[in-house]
């Protein structure tokens, strides 16, 4: 019985020292844990799984480089050191970059840790697909080019001409192509059909056009028009279509659903770039003052652009010719003769007697003799009469495909025009 009151007295002697540790001890302050793991020095190490959340600042900035100026000269700029300068071209020199063809507006891409601090990393923009990326190690500047993707598809172009292929393009190509590229596809289209189609004269309102592209879209959605797999122009109800073919025997070209070549004896027009201000007819005079019979065709453009021979031919004059101004007349197989007016003057070596090949450029367009404005006069001439060159050249035909291709070029054929009749835009290759 005496071994209760002892214990009675021990738990009366830790009850009294819990209230007098209760009564002076400080009360904490009313604050959140995250703020107080940000109190400086008072704070203790915060743990692990805040800790992953604090990162050391990153400094970016991107420069361009300046026209005349120098890389040396856009690093001090971005405040590093002449002797780290000196490095990172020596650094990019010996990985990818040759100063001397740096273009002006090139970006540059400095990373470090902080601001202020010299960079850790480097990024030249040496074109729209292509990176060198410069890393600084305890060993020095460390550079690696890059090569960032393209990808590739293939897509239905359409469009109906209501004024010039131009703007049916614009109007057919714009959700695939943005400008530039529309205006490549619409000369590749001319080039393709210059034996077959006068881009200036032959289209008509209503006339439609197809294409079936090959196109690339890179970094950024840049995208450069590929290979033109085959088209088709509708003119006045009358289809025409180029195929594109890649024999055993010769480099890739178009033939028409026939199997003749698009490549005939003649192009269709002598200039490369043509925009047309008269047609074949009567028109009223602009010099002479009265009605007269207009033996040609007359292509409006600018003084000094390169006239080119329709056809394999023999110069039989090259000279001054009254009304004409400055003429070439060429001689061509069977009997035809094509006569260039107006001109500024004749390309180099151009004389009677010289042999010219087909598309070479033979003269240039100027505004001599009975001339208002630079043009060249243009005509055809068969067994010595004027022709229509719309009508005198549209039935010369190309070469017929070797009979031992015919087989691989007919399902070529009807596996691209199978894709070409697709709805508009991205399409898969039909099956063969």
């Amino acid at each position: 019985m005496k071994k209760r009151p002892t214990r009675a007295t021990a738990y009366l002697t830790v009850a009294l020292l819990v209230l007098v540790a209760l009564r002076y001890t400080p009360e904490l302050p009313d604050t959140p844990a995250a703020g107080v793991l940000q109190q400086g020095a008072a704070a203790t190490t915060p743990p692990l799984a805040i800790a992953k959340f604090v990162a050391p600042a990153i400094s970016s900035r991107t420069e361009k480089l300046n026209r005349g100026e120098t890389l040396i000269g856009l690093f001090k700029r971005v405040g590093i050191s002449d002797h780290s300068a000196q490095e990172i071209v020596r650094a990019a020199t010996t990985s990818a970059i040759e100063p001397r063809y740096l273009q002006a507006g090139m970006p540059v891409e400095f990373t470090g840790d902080s601001a202020g601090d010299e960079p850790k990393e480097l990024v030249f923009h040496l074109g729209i697909d292509r990176l060198l990326r410069m890393r600084r190690s305890a060993d020095g500047w460390v550079g690696t080019e890059e090569r960032l993707p393209w990808t590739t598809d293939t897509v239905v172009v359409a469009g109906t001409i209501n004024s010039t292929l131009y703007e049916a393009m614009d109007d057919g190509a714009a959700q695939y192509f943005p400008a530039r590229a529309k205006d490549e596809l619409t000369w590749t289209l001319a080039d393709i059909f210059e034996y077959r189609v006068d881009m200036s004269r032959d289209l008509q309102v209503g006339d439609k056009f197809r294409a079936l592209v090959e196109r690339s879209v890179g970094p950024g959605g840049i995208t450069k028009v590929g290979k033109v797999l085959a088209a088709s122009f509708t003119l006045s109800g009358t289809e025409i279509s180029a195929v594109r073919f890649e024999s055993k025997n010769a480099s890739p070209q178009f033939y028409d659903a026939t199997g003749r070549s698009m490549r005939a004896a003649f192009l269709r027009a002598p200039l490369e770039f043509r925009r047309i201000s008269s047609t074949f007819g009567t028109r009223f005079h602009p010099i002479l003052g009265r009605w007269k019979a207009h033996k040609g065709t007359d292509y409006a453009a600018a003084s000094g652009t390169p006239v080119r021979a329709i056809g394999d031919a023999i110069v039989i004059k090259a000279g001054w010719g009254g009304g004409y101004g400055n003429v070439l007349e060429l001689r061509h197989r069977n009997g035809y003769v094509t006569r260039y007016g107006h001109l500024r003057g004749f390309a180099k070596g151009i004389r009677a007697g010289v042999r010219v090949n087909i598309a070479q450029t033979v003269a240039y367009v100027g505004t001599t003799g009975l001339s208002t404005g630079p043009h060249l006069h243009f005509e055809v001439l068969v067994n010595g009469v004027q022709r229509d060159s719309r009508l005198a050249l549209r039935s010369v035909a190309g070469d017929p495909i070797l009979r031992a291709e015919r087989g691989a070029f007919e399902a070529r054929r009807e596996h691209l025009l199978a894709s070409l009749s697709a709805a508009p835009g991205v399409v898969r290759l039909a099956s063969r």
